[in-house]
């Protein structure tokens, strides 16, 4: 397989994938900050239901989907165990400074429409709206996705079910999880998101086990694999950039915790406590990971380049090294866990950010609309629709309309880093030119301005590094390069053409406003 093919498959797997409160005031008025964010979301109509650990799961929940359980042994392949482990550990402290990014501004300002509304109030307006439509579009286009790989993974024991009836059961599902309360959604979530965190426990200890011997028939491996052909770096700089790039893909979804902090029950509390205890641990898995796939498989194994077969997931190789009975069947159960549970974040996180433009007059009034039930029933639907709609382009012109509405969709989420590390650098600036003291943040991100400006960095390279090798090789393939990146002349023509329409200006410091519920 081709490093191209491999790439393109670890993009799609990989994509549809995924602290210290303090009780000082928000603002320089002497009021209390809990009762402060919920007087705001109740002028909203949204709920205020989802508890700490609805919270912690959210976030742990978006940032283990299908490529820990699928891509992770192709990395291993492409870069080594050591190569897999280092990119995975610098993307890992990159999306650090990014959610702690976010826990400063989310947990001052918990809205719904959390990116939109910053980039809008502290970058610029048109800025604002273009990440707003980014962001909505990107969950659609993933919802489409994992239903689409939610009724493939069902073909696995229904083999001659049509594939259209399990994807219209899990679009009813997902629409009815996030339709009836956002306490339905945030239950659903933390018991999809238990199902992975379990399976990767005990996916760790019975690596660990093997490796030393203590479990299977087979001697002790040892670090044997670390050590074969050119192991641990295997591919060099380039392999580790591959690796760097689908490592950036396993990471999207932390940033939901911060839509979802507008309807927490105390989010200057839950937020920061998600961020400490929740991204820790997700590192840790996916390193460790990495390190017990590396010292079981060796990287040359044929096996770890399929790596859209559920029969060869590294973790199917261990769990069948050990005499688990049915171990393919069992993590296709596990993996159809993590493509509902990413399909049920995003259809959650589309719903309030197409709500919050909606409210900022970004997104046609009607969408707005908020039930008695605190649900933003029209644009869920809106939402639902267009997932469906896009999944029915895979089934004409044997889905050419559906593979680039996936290209145009692959660089999103690190668009919407960018934005978040923006909008915080430029946060923090106008919050201590406005007068106000780093004693009124209910949380403070660690290392300003170091963290956003190397978030900010670093999501660029990952950006325009993203087919770096269609540039070197001899014959440049424009059809891949405009696969690749068509996604950014896109989000630029939302900015710059609104921006036309509007004549909106950067916003400048000391125009900046902090009040948690003012408009935009």
């Amino acid at each position: 397989m081709s490093e191209g093919k491999n790439q393109s498959c670890a993009h799609n797997y990989a994509r549809s994938t995924a602290n210290g409160a303090q009780d000082n005031a928000p603002t320089s008025e002497n009021v209390d900050p809990d009762n402060t964010a919920r007087s705001s979301a109740d002028e909203r109509g949204l709920k205020h239901s989802l508890k700490a650990r609805h919270m912690s799961m959210i976030s742990l929940g978006g940032a283990i989907g299908t490529g820990l359980f699928l891509t992770s042994g192709l990395t291993i392949s492409q870069a080594g165990p050591g190569g897999a482990m280092l990119a995975y550990a610098l993307i890992g402290a990159m999306v650090y400074f990014l959610m702690t990014s976010m826990g400063e501004m989310s947990t001052y300002m918990p809205l719904a429409g959390s990116f939109s509304t910053y980039a809008a109030r502290f970058v610029e307006p048109s800025f604002g709206f273009a990440i707003g439509w980014n962001y909505w579009y990107n969950g659609v286009i993933t919802l489409a996705f994992g239903i689409e790989a939610g009724s493939t993974l069902m073909r696995f024991w229904f083999p001659g079910a049509p594939a259209w009836a399990f994807s219209a059961l899990f679009l009813v599902i997902l629409t009815a999880v996030n339709f009836f309360s956002v306490r339905g959604y945030g239950e659903t979530e933390f018991w999809l998101a238990g199902i992975k965190v379990v399976t990767v426990i005990v996916f760790l200890v019975v690596g660990v086990l093997l490796i030393f011997g203590v479990l299977g028939s087979q001697d002790a491996v040892g670090f044997s694999n670390w050590t074969k052909g050119d192991a641990p770096f295997h591919g060099g700089f380039a392999g580790i950039m591959s690796v760097f790039i689908i490592a950036g893909f396993s990471f999207h979804g932390t940033e939901i915790v911060a839509v979802a902090a507008g309807e927490s029950e105390n989010p200057r509390r839950d937020v920061p406590k998600a961020i400490k205890q929740v991204f820790w641990r997700v590192l840790i898995f996916y390193i460790l990971t990495m390190f017990v796939i590396g010292s079981l498989v060796p990287y040359d194994d044929p096996d770890l380049l399929l790596d859209d077969n559920i029969s060869a997931s590294p973790f199917t190789l261990v769990f069948a090294k050990i005499g688990v009975p049915f171990a393919a069947g069992l993590m296709n159960a596990v993996i159809l866990t993590a493509v509902l549970s990413v399909g049920n974040g995003v259809t959650y996180a589309s719903t309030r950010i197409l709500y919050a433009m909606a409210k900022s007059g970004d997104a046609p009034k009607v969408l707005g609309y908020v039930s008695k039930r605190g649900i933003p029933t029209f644009s869920l639907l809106l939402a639902v629709l267009v997932g469906a709609l896009a999944l029915l382009t895979s089934v004409f012109d044997e889905g050419v309309v559906y593979i680039w509405l996936l290209n145009l969709s692959g660089l999103t989420g690190f668009i919407n880093w960018v934005s978040i590390a923006w909008s915080h650098y430029r946060f923090r600036k106008g919050f201590l030119k406005a007068g106000h003291s780093l004693d009124e943040l209910p949380y403070k991100a660690r290392l300003f301005p170091f963290g956003p400006l190397l978030a900010l960095g670093v999501c660029l390279v990952v950006i325009f590094g993203q087919d770096y090798s269609a540039f070197t090789s001899g014959d440049i393939d424009w059809q891949s390069i405009a696969a690749v990146y068509i996604g950014i002349p896109v989000f630029l023509a939302l900015w710059l053409v609104r921006k036309l329409l509007t004549r909106s200006k950067m916003v400048k410091y000391e125009d900046m406003r902090f009040e948690p519920g003012s408009d935009v």
